[in-house]
């Protein structure tokens, strides 16, 4: 008895200092990644870490957090942001966000995002190069608001992306709930008639990236797209029904090359969408609703679009007429 209580005292010891070498490990580690980006020239602020979780778990709170990133014009600022993961293996991280608004900036203004129970869960393999196996964010009801009022919310959502082979992942995403806010729904002069919410907003995909992510992917190049299998992207709002469908490769260029299949139920009310938000001038609305309306009855049925697109070179083509610019596909 006496030599199993030495042992148990002993392995309770190890135990206790693994924590501690693990726990401090965590705390410097993410003290050292800001003052990394401090020397890149970001805005790297830390107001403080506190640690936490013996016996079983490793804690790093942060409070005052302030990035901007002047390469991509990106700034975030936060109050609060818990990491936490278990003793036994760092790797899984959970990033518990804070529920008070953050702030995010970027060349398209800014913007405030709120959150209830919002989480991020990263499974990273082990190794140095800290591999992402699967990336998932969560979050209860959530807006986004600017200073002309709520812009979009939904009641829950659901972002995953998964390492199926290398440096192929599958996405998921899904927004329940879906609901412009009255500054986008007086934007788009919209009746108090028209649903309020979304019907449903989902997304599934695979793409293959020129390397797999790891810690890499913050400290220095992010990995980029080099092929994308759009499995199905849908929106329904109303009489509004969209589906969209894609195989493409992307260059070094970030230049997309392939097929896009685009399938849109009255699409007519699209079209009214786009001239009340002033992104189709109304000198050209007849001219893209003659279009359009010889496209539909090609489908069939004069009321659904169900075109297939083709990209090449730069441009978007229907059959051989270049319609738009193709957009570029790099991630800053």
């Amino acid at each position: 008895m006496r030599k199993l209580s030495v042992v148990v005292a002993l392995l309770c010891a190890a135990w206790c200092l693994w924590w501690w070498v693990a726990s401090s490990t965590l705390q410097s580690s993410v003290q050292a990644w800001f003052d990394a980006r401090e020397g890149e020239g970001w805005q790297a602020e830390l107001g403080g870490i506190q640690g936490g979780g013996f016996p079983f778990q490793l804690r790093a709170g942060l409070s005052g957090i302030a990035l901007a990133d002047p390469d991509a014009g990106l700034a975030i600022q936060t109050e609060r942001l818990d990491i936490t993961a278990p003793a036994h293996w760092p790797g899984d991280v959970t990033v518990t966000l804070d529920e008070g608004p953050i702030v995010v900036a970027s060349p398209f203004g800014r913007s405030m995002l709120t959150m209830q129970d919002g989480q991020m869960e990263l499974n990273l393999q082990p190794g140095t190069a800290l591999e992402l196996e699967a990336l998932g964010w969560t979050s209860n009801q959530w807006t986004i608001s600017d200073a002309a009022g709520v812009r979009v919310g939904a009641d829950t959502l659901t972002l995953t992306m998964t390492q199926d082979n290398g440096p192929t992942y599958d996405f998921v995403a899904r927004a329940n709930t879906f609901t412009p806010g009255d500054a986008t729904r007086a934007r788009l002069r919209l009746p108090d008639t028209f649903p309020r919410a979304f019907d449903s907003l989902t997304l599934q995909a695979r793409v293959t990236f020129d390397r797999a992510w790891d810690r890499r992917a913050l400290d220095t190049v992010r990995p980029q797209p080099r092929r994308i299998n759009l499995h199905l992207a849908e929106a329904s709002w109303g009489d509004l029904n969209l589906n969209f469908a894609a195989d493409l490769t992307v260059s070094t260029e970030g230049i997309p090359n392939g097929t896009m299949s685009v399938q849109a139920e009255n699409w007519r009310t699209m079209l009214d969408f786009a001239q009340a938000s002033g992104t189709l001038p109304p000198a050209f609305r007849e001219q893209a609703d003659r279009v359009l309306q010889v496209l539909a009855g090609a489908s069939g049925n004069p009321d659904t679009l169900d075109v297939e697109l083709t990209l090449s070179d730069g441009a978007i083509y229907l059959g051989f007429l270049p319609i738009a610019p193709a957009p570029r596909l790099i991630i800053r």
